[in-house]
This record gives structure tokens, sequence and C-alpha cells, in this order.
């Protein structure tokens, strides 16, 4: 571990003036003292300045004051429990403003192919093995594996069927789920209990693939795998209860302490409350009911929908301890940019081939991706119903084609809403077109990016770039494009699309670089974009996921009165070297001034905090 010279460090660092006698404003002489104080770190606040400090102390779960040592130790009383970082870096929680956490559970408790690159044989030996497993849940019989990385599979161009899976199994339905979320792949019996065979027809936003002979391969993208939700087993409540717990534990050790679930379902809904009721609820937990294609035409039932979720399970306004918020809706605007999917609507037609294998000539095609998933005549209503309902919308756009039809959509309800404060959220981004980037800013339209997709993968190199060509894979993930024209960027890392790992997240997004580990034919940046500088990076993880979620009044940074959501780190992420920021550890995680992680470097060891019952804390904001 690297440890700074905390004065030096802060020295070689722009500090509020008002540092030094923060206590003097936030805590008058003769309030009470506080209750925990951390002192001799560098303490990096993401307030409007980024000033960094030396210490901060906590009383009641909020911050009571920052800046220097003698300042910190004079808030605090005898008997407080004082933590000396010893000069490690201590910053506010980190919100996660897009994710799947409950699928992101099952994974971890299901069968996982672990995001891997592999051969059909390897893809086969690895599902057999869990076909095998006893230990892994079987649920009505089926096989459900995860973290299929479609993109990945050698040799490039690989397309899999069902006959893959009837070899491992021909009685029991097999499913693979892609680790995008836009794609699934079933055997011949999941089919059969699907009720899918050639005549049946894709509903609007998804497709079945057919062979020559007119038969479902196996293949099913975006809204078709409702074909398959429909028919999986769900797991028990008890197994989305034990969900839930594992996702809380693996970001409560990456220091995530608000995040939005993007994705929200019945099951989702209750496996959060009941964790919150059972007292191991550790992170701030924001819902987005999910509203459908075939939802959209009916505005107002649509909008009655997300209501009544509102009401059933939205716990009241964000307090000391973590509960369940409802203040957000999601669509699906389109699928993803990458190959062999393409399911992304793009402005210009993908590329394809009209040469040969051994002689390739890309040349346009004539397929700008699927048919819009909410065409613009339902997706203004649609907006609009929702936004007079109190909610804002987080959309998945991932096509430049998706980001232009629902910011047009974004600019109508502003027009026909004048007073609104709706925040609208645009997911994804992984191509905008150079007009619309200023758009994001003049509508308050949030680009919700996942920084780790900037990077040379087989999602962004390969078949993708054959697709898109070269001009447009040198804008892939236009970041700092988008902040350049005043966007205000959040972060989602989409878990488990991803494995959850928000440091190589940041890592990519501050040097667009993959792991060097990854192979030499992803080694240097992705496109010709700049990479964001730290402090953007961290902010957006931060103060502006905060804001996209409406608690940046009270989360997002050190600054007296807010929540104590804070972070310690074995490392400091502003000066080491950038590519090392991916092995960052968090050592300490604190929620509402509880201690919900601890490795046991700076405070004793905190694996999670023991079930109880009970409703809520108190302290609302």
């Amino acid at each position: 571990m690297r440890k700074t010279n905390v004065r030096t460090a802060i020295r070689s660092v722009t500090v509020s003036p008002l540092l030094a006698v923060l206590v003097a404003s936030a805590h008058a002489a003769s309030a009470p003292f506080a209750e925990t104080a951390f002192v001799n770190g560098y303490v990096y606040t993401v307030d409007a300045k980024d000033s960094v400090a030396e210490g901060v102390s906590v009383r009641d779960g909020k911050i009571v004051a920052v800046g220097n040592n003698a300042a910190v130790r004079a808030s605090v009383g005898p008997h407080a429990k004082v933590i000396d970082l010893h000069g490690r870096m201590l910053m506010p929680g980190l919100v996660d403003g897009h994710m799947h956490p409950l699928d992101g559970g099952l994974l971890l408790l299901f069968c996982s192919l672990q995001y891997r690159a592999l051969t059909e044989a390897e893809l086969v030996t690895r599902v057999t093995a869990c076909r095998n497993d006893p230990s892994i849940p079987r649920p009505g019989g089926w096989l459900i594996v995860n973290a299929w990385f479609q993109e990945a599979m050698l040799p490039k161009g690989t397309v899999l069927t069902r006959a893959t899976l009837d070899r491992i199994d021909p009685v029991h339905p097999i499913v693979l789920h892609s680790s995008f979320g836009h794609s699934a792949l079933l055997n011949t019996a999941a089919l059969k209990a699907a009720g899918i065979d050639a005549t049946t027809k894709a509903p609007e936003g998804g497709e079945i693939h057919h062979d020559a002979s007119g038969q479902p391969t196996g293949l099913l993208e975006d809204s078709a795998m409702d074909y398959v939700v429909k028919a999986e087993p769900p797991p028990d409540e008890a197994a989305y209860l034990q969900a839930a717990q594992a996702a809380l534990a693996a970001l409560r050790a990456q220091g995530v302490t608000s995040f939005l679930d993007a994705m929200a379902r019945e099951q989702d809904f209750h496996a959060f409350t009941a964790a919150q009721k059972k007292g191991v609820l550790t992170a701030r937990a924001h819902l987005a009911p999910l509203i459908t294609p075939t939802m959209g035409p009916d505005a107002k039932g649509a909008a009655d929908y997300a209501v009544r979720m509102r009401r059933l399970y939205d716990q009241g306004p964000i307090m000391r301890a973590p509960g369940v918020t409802i203040r957000n809706v999601k669509l699906f605007m389109d699928g993803v940019i990458s190959a062999p999917a393409l399911t992304g609507i793009v402005s210009e037609p993908y590329r394809v081939n009209k040469g040969t294998a051994a002689r390739p000539d890309w040349e346009p095609g004539t397929s700008l991706g699927p048919t819009p998933y909410f065409p613009p005549a339902v997706l203004t209503p649609l907006l609009e119903a929702l936004i007079k309902a109190g909610f804002d919308p987080h959309m998945h756009a991932d096509g430049d084609g998706a980001v232009h039809i629902a910011l047009n959509a974004v600019e109508q309800v502003r027009s026909a809403l004048p007073g609104s404060d709706f925040r609208p959220a645009l997911a994804h981004d992984e191509m905008v077109t150079a007009s619309d980037l200023p758009r994001f800013a003049q509508l308050g339209a949030i680009p919700v990016l996942s920084f780790q997709w900037e990077k040379r993968a087989p999602d962004t190199t390969g078949a993708t770039e054959d697709a898109l060509g070269p001009i447009r894979v040198a804008a892939m993930e236009p970041a700092y494009a988008l902040e350049k024209a005043g966007a205000r960027i959040a972060y989602g890392s989409d878990w488990p699309v991803d494995p959850l790992n928000e440091w190589f997240a940041l890592k990519v997004g501050v040097t667009r670089e993959n792991d060097p580990e990854a192979g030499t034919q992803y080694r240097g940046p992705l496109g010709s974009q700049p990479p964001l500088s730290r402090a953007s990076a961290l902010r957006a993880i931060t103060m502006n996921s905060s804001y996209e979620l409406r608690q940046e009044n009270v989360t997002g940074s050190i600054e007296p009165g807010k929540l104590a959501d804070l972070i310690v780190l074995d490392r400091n992420v502003m000066t080491i070297p950038a590519q090392e920021i991916s092995h960052t550890k968090v050592l300490l995680t604190m929620v509402g001034g509880d201690i919900v992680w601890s490795t046991g470097e700076v405070a004793p060891v905190m694996h999670g905090p023991e079930p109880r019952t009970g409703g809520r804390g108190s302290g609302a904001l």
C-alpha cells in the first residue's frame, strides 16, 4: 500500500478557505459532541471546489465537521471513537446510478460462465459441470446459466444454436442468459416449455431467430425473452432474499452506499423490502419499475402502475437508515450496438460484408436496428404522464438513433411542462451524434455511463468494429465529448452485465484502457476520445449520481449536515498511477454513520449487520 504524507498532499491541492473554520459554522459550542471522528486522512470531499481535508466527524448519522485535525478533534467528546487513517483516503460512498442488483445476487448463487471468452467446446464443458453440480439450484428441473459473454465467443463469429445445448441435456430445459441481458439461448426442451415453435411471433421490440427451414434456432433477443421469463420456474421468496443479501454484501465491499435498480420487478420490490425489514439493507435502494413497450400506448395505465408500486413499496424521505425509494421508472429504447446482436437503433445503417470471409468488403447495409421500442408518437405522451405522476424517466438508449428519439421526446415534454423539474436519464449512450451532444445540457438530460465499456474488448472491437466502421468506432463511448458539451455525467455499473468492480470501471474511465492481461489485441485506448479526469470520474459516481437520484442534498459529498455515507480506501486514487486504481480495496464502508463493512485495518472487522426485526431508523431528512 502506498501512503501519502497527508499534509504534503493537502498543500498540493486547492483547499477551500472555509475548511479551517467549518466547525464554527456547522457546530455551535453548546451542541452535543460528535460520536465518531476520522483524523490524519486525505479526505476528498467532492464539494463544489473538490476540497481536501484531514478529517471528518459524525454525530447521529450526519457529518458534523470537516477540516484539519485540530478542528475535527475539537468537535468530539471524551468518549468518541477516533479513527486514525494514517494518511489513507476517505471519500463519499459510491452511488451507482444504474444496476440490476437482484440479478447480480442470483448470478452469485446460480450457474455462471463468469463473462469468459469461450469456445463452443469450453462452454459445453462448463455448462455440463453445472448440470452435474448438486449445489447449483435447478428450479423445476431447469438449468439457468448466467454471464454468457456472447460477444466474446471463440473463434470470432461463432453463433450458437439450440443444438449445442441439446448435446448437454436433450430432456431438461437449459437457458443461457447473455451477460448484456439482451439475448438468451434455449435448448429444445426450453423452447417447448416456453411455447415457442416455427409459428411463434416475436413481440414488439424483440426477435426470435429462425434457421433456413423456419425452425427457431433457440436464440431470442430483447422482449422475445419474455417467453423465457414466463416459462422459467422462478426462485422462491427465500432464494430472492438470499440473492438480495448476497448482492448487498458485494456492494458494501465495493463501497456502494446507494444504488438504482434500473429494472425493478415484483421480486425486486419484495426482496429489498424484506432485507430492510430484517435490518440487512446496507445501501439506499432506489427501485425503478419497468415500463414495457406493450404498456406504452396506455400512458395513463402505465403511470397508474408506477404509482401503485410507489404506494406499496416506497418508504418515504431519505433517512439515516437505508430504505426503499421509488422515484424513477425504466424504459428500454433499444437493445445493444455490439455484434452479433446489433439491436441498438442507429442513425446510419450497420455495415455488412459484401465480400467474403477471406476478402471482406464492409459496406453500408440497410438495417438501422429494430423499430423503435417506443415510437415517438407513443413515447412523448407516455413520458408526460409518468412525469406528471411524479417520476423521473430512466431510458436505456444505446445507439445514437435511440438517443435522438429519447432527447426529442424530452424536448417536447419540456415544452409541454415548462414548470416541471423532472430529471430524465439516458443510460449507456454508447453512440451519440455530434449534434445531440449539447442537447443533454440544454434539456437537463443526464447521461448515465458505464465507464468499464470505454476500452478495447470483444464487445467494442472485432465484429462490432466491422459492423460500425472506423469513424463510428472512433467516437464510441463519448464521455469526454458529453462532459465538454456541458452534460452532467453520472455513473452506473449495469451489474451484472459486467462483474461488479467499480474501481476497474473508474480506472477505465480515466485511461480508456483494458487490463494488460486482457491480451495484446485489446491493448491501447479505445477510439479517439480522451479519458475523463479523476475528479470528473469520482464526481460522476458520487455527487452526479446523487443528483440523478434526487438525494444530492444529503449524499454525494462530504459536507456538514449531510448523511455520513463514507468509505475509506487502501490507496489514494487521486495520486497513484492511473492503472493502479483498479486494484483499490475498500477498507471501511459507513452508511448513515454506521459501519457496515470493515476489513479490520482501520476499524474492527465487520462483514455486515446482524439481522434484526423492526422498521426503519428515524431522522428523516
